[in-house]
């Protein structure tokens, strides 16, 4: 028993060494590493805390363009979006409470909340509408309800792979009771917590954090990857997925939009598969579920871009179909 104590002993002393090195190693990357980078933007409170708004392009009379991030993500993951538009258009992009630049989360993460904070944000920096609302992903979820609530002031809806109401049905996202969320939800939790720690900058520099924004240019693709290290934004796309199925419920809610435009970018990586907004109705045994978001209006188009879920908007060359047809409703709406 004696040897069994010293054994159990040493083991224990051992693993606790190791983990207040990797501690201590994490938090003197942290305190020595690069500066955190500037940002290109202003701050604006909007109830207590602040949140980074960045704006440019070319101020006229036609709708301002507004960009809603994905889950977890940054105004950077738009760069050629914001590239593509901004000489001709107003381009307003922001991150959402605890990303980016913005302060740290302190108001629920549901899509309601976040519809007020962007449309308290916009007042105040005196972004007026109407709205051209640009969603990926969770993001497409947020501004159909931002629609829903300011209806007379959005203009068109463009939707980048965006998160379907049926998500748990139709592809199978794990239920909020199922123990692989559960199990997800604790793991974003330790990894926020390295991430404050200098952890995950330590261990990126180490062996090259896999996540990127892939097709964007070295220097952004720099600052992306300096927000995923950040414990705080792994603590805010923790609260937004926290509250996930009910911003599916709520967004699902909203009814149709009448004759809003509404243009639904679909990622797709089969080669046969026939690229562009699609030109013929949809055959009910070929429908594609994200059809239901074209069908909200009665000017609702479907198109496929050839990519995965974040190339189908930063590879340039989707970038700039997407952007196209952003100009082209712009052009239709004007008299």
């Amino acid at each position: 028993m004696k040897i069994l104590r010293k054994i159990f002993k040493w083991t224990g002393i051992s693993i606790g060494s190791v983990l207040l090195l990797i501690v201590l190693a994490g938090m003197s990357y942290r305190w020595l590493g690069p500066a955190p980078q500037a940002p290109k933007g202003e701050f604006i409170d909007v109830g207590g805390f602040r949140l980074h708004i960045h704006a440019t392009g070319a101020k006229s009379d036609r709708p301002t363009v507004v960009m809603e991030c994905g889950a977890g993500l940054t105004t950077e993951f738009f760069h050629w979006l914001n590239e593509g538009l901004q000489d001709s258009l107003w381009v307003v992009r922001y991150d959402r409470a605890g990303l980016g630049f913005s302060d740290g989360h302190q108001t629920p993460r549901d899509p309601e909340t976040i519809a007020h904070e962007l449309h308290t944000l916009l007042q105040k920096a005196g972004e007026e509408p109407p709205y051209l609302l640009v969603g990926h992903s969770l993001g497409g979820p947020y501004i159909r309800v931002f629609a829903d609530l300011y209806p007379e002031e959005v203009a068109g809806l463009f939707f980048l792979d965006a998160t379907h109401p049926q998500q748990v049905e139709l592809f199978n996202a794990p239920e909020k009771t199922s123990l692989k969320f559960r199990a997800y939800m604790a793991l974003l939790g330790v990894q926020a917590v390295a991430g404050e720690l200098g952890i995950v900058g330590l261990y990126d520099r180490l062996f090259d954090f896999p996540y990127r924004g892939q097709g964007l240019p070295a220097e952004t693709d720099h600052r992306v990857k300096q927000f995923l290290q950040n414990g705080k934004l792994i603590s805010a796309y923790r609260a937004e997925i926290m509250e996930y199925h009910a911003t599916l419920r709520r967004s699902d809610a909203t009814g149709d939009f009448g004759d809003l435009p509404i243009r639904v970018f679909n990622a797709h990586q089969s080669p046969d598969h026939t690229y562009g907004i699609a030109t013929e109705p949809w055959e009910d045994d070929e429908r594609h579920p994200h059809q239901d978001y074209a069908d909200l209006s009665t000017d609702g188009k479907l198109a496929f871009l050839y990519g995965n879920h974040v190339s189908i908007y930063t590879e340039k060359e989707n970038a700039d179909l997407i952007c196209d047809e952003i100009l082209q409703v712009v052009r239709e709406l004007e008299p």
